[in-house]
């Protein structure tokens, strides 16, 4: 497997002042607010914008990307001005990582807007300094404080690319205006798989044209095609602006690498490593652990489950249904042995929520449990089978160590829903009620709405989609694209999930009791 993107960090100028073994010396390090002057063209740019990602109490994650070798300068302040320094750090953009730097920013103050400023240096003797851009994030309370995030995913889907005369990614734009504290991308941050063509014809007889690039032109197979799916993206002018405004909880589902893959039986022409692992798959994990500002775990590189503790009232479990999942497709005839979180993630999740005090538990998912598919978990009706095990095991554990407040949230399936578990209708019964809530796509085709199996109880309690009569792969255009809004209150800790569309109309809400008197999951109130 690919490791994470390496960076080199510090919080002082010792530490800023130290030489890259693999670079010339920089010749100096001045305030960020007066860089040195050269013509433009020999300055290193900052191309493709500034992400912040994977924010705590005390500290996130920064990154950018340079033309050319540099070393990234980053400061960060709770003024605009930037009038105090609160914390500086460096990091080098380098070949090998396609110019990407990322910076764990630590030591900040909790339930405080950071303002942060990002340029990169020129390594030649002169250190000529480039362009400087601002961005912002928000860190986690410390104290019970009202929460608004947003969920979502499924970006530049079916050929749908950036159309700059039909708004791009307008979604990205919509999602900016409800600025929320944080976003989490629940995968489908690209179709590597899905070549981005010129034109479109529309239903309606209007032509989609897309801006096209090189490596987009092309199902992606090279680390160079990987990497330019990311670079496609950050061409969006609403993307961009959302990423140096809104720190993002990034997790992946299949097509960052390709359409249903699991760890082994995908592969290009290359094959496989001495350790048995597809060297594609390694390709586009280091592509994706270069362009998304996704924290290391020590020890376990490339590892993307995790936990992101947000204050009392949220943690956000990010879980990977890819990487540790069997190979085979999801058939009821099929006896073999089955997973889609796997021994190990299973085991973490579980401690991990059995540990956790907060009020909420958000599991943010890339795929949902109940929805019918041979790619996923859902067989149809009927006791549990094959992957539907490993969700039994985690419900029925999270009713015996008594785990309240427990909130699934997931993309993938290209239209939104909101599905009610309930043992009262389930054929396995051994759990508490809980909530799903589906959402996407960001800017990909729409499809129609998919069949429930019986397994745990859902019932859809709302769900939008395209209609039989507009046909699957609806284009972003028609206005069925949508992202999730979750609003946790300080003072009483209700959630009030809101399903909303591209023009920011609020298609169907709930109002959800955490109480620990309520029953689980209890609805207070559903707007529609």
């Amino acid at each position: 497997m690919a490791i994470a993107v390496g960076v080199k960090q510090g919080l002082t100028r010792r530490h800023l002042l130290v030489r890259s073994a693999s670079t010339l010396a920089l010749a100096g390090i001045g305030g960020l607010a007066r860089p040195c002057l050269s013509r433009a063209a020999d300055r290193p740019r900052i191309a493709g914008g500034l992400q912040s990602g994977d924010v705590s109490i005390d500290s996130a994650m920064v990154w950018a990307r340079a033309d050319r070798p540099a070393r990234m300068q980053v400061e960060c302040s709770t003024v605009e001005s930037f009038k105090t320094i609160i914390r500086a750090a460096s990091s080098d953009a380098l070949p090998e990582h396609d110019f990407t730097s990322k910076i764990l920013l630590d030591g900040l103050p909790p339930g405080q807007d950071i303002f942060y400023r990002v340029r990169f240096d020129d390594f030649g003797e002169a250190g000529t300094s480039g362009e400087m851009q601002v961005g912002h994030f928000r860190t986690a309370p410390q104290a019970r404080r009202s929460i608004s995030f947003v969920w979502s995913g499924d970006t530049a889907g079916q050929g749908w690319g950036i159309d700059p005369s039909l708004g791009g990614m307008r979604t990205y734009r919509t999602m900016l205006d409800n600025r929320p504290d944080f976003f989490i991308h629940s995968g489908d941050h690209i179709y590597a798989d899905c070549p981005v063509p010129s034109e479109l014809k529309l239903p309606d007889g209007r032509i989609w044209r897309n801006i096209v690039t090189e490596e987009k032109s092309a199902v992606a197979h090279s680390l160079a095609q990987f990497r330019g799916n990311y670079k496609y993206n950050l061409l969006d002018d609403n993307l961009r602006a959302f990423n140096a405004q809104v720190p993002m909880f990034a997790q992946w589902d299949d097509h960052e690498v390709t359409d249903d893959w699991s760890p082994l039986g995908t592969a290009d022409e290359t094959g496989y490593a001495e350790d048995g692992s597809s060297r594609l798959v390694a390709r586009a994990r280091q592509a994706f652990h270069e362009f998304m500002p996704i924290r290391a775990i020590p020890g376990q590189a490339g590892r993307i489950y995790r936990k992101v503790g947000y204050g009392p009232l949220l943690d956000v479990f990010l879980i990977d249904m890819r990487s540790y999942r069997d190979s085979t497709w999801n058939k009821r005839d099929d006896d073999s042995e089955t997973c889609i979180l796997g021994s190990v993630q299973l085991a973490w999740l579980k401690r991990e929520l059995a540990a956790s005090d907060a009020t909420w538990k958000v599991i943010a998912a890339d795929l949902p449990i109940g929805l019918i598919s041979e790619d996923v978990i859902a067989l149809g009706d009927g006791p549990p089978q094959r992957r539907e095990h490993e969700i039994a095991d985690l419900l029925s554990f999270l009713k015996r160590a008594g785990v309240r407040n427990t909130v699934w949230l997931t993309a993938d399936m290209h239209y939104t829903a909101a599905h009610r578990y309930d043992p009262n209708r389930a054929i396995f019964d051994d759990f508490e009620p809980f909530w799903e809530f589906v959402s996407g796509p960001l800017h990909a085709g729409t499809w129609s709405p998919g069949e429930l199996d019986n397994t745990f109880g859902p019932a859809a309690m709302f769900q939008k989609g395209c209609s039989a009569e507009q046909g699957e792969n609806l284009a972003p255009c028609f206005g069925l694209q949508f992202f999730g809004r979750v609003d946790i209150d300080g003072r009483s800790g209700v959630m009030t999930v809101t399903l909303k569309d591209v023009g920011n109309r609020d298609l169907w809400s709930v109002d959800i009791d955490p109480r620990p008197d309520a029953r689980p999951g209890r609805m207070l109130a559903q707007h529609i």
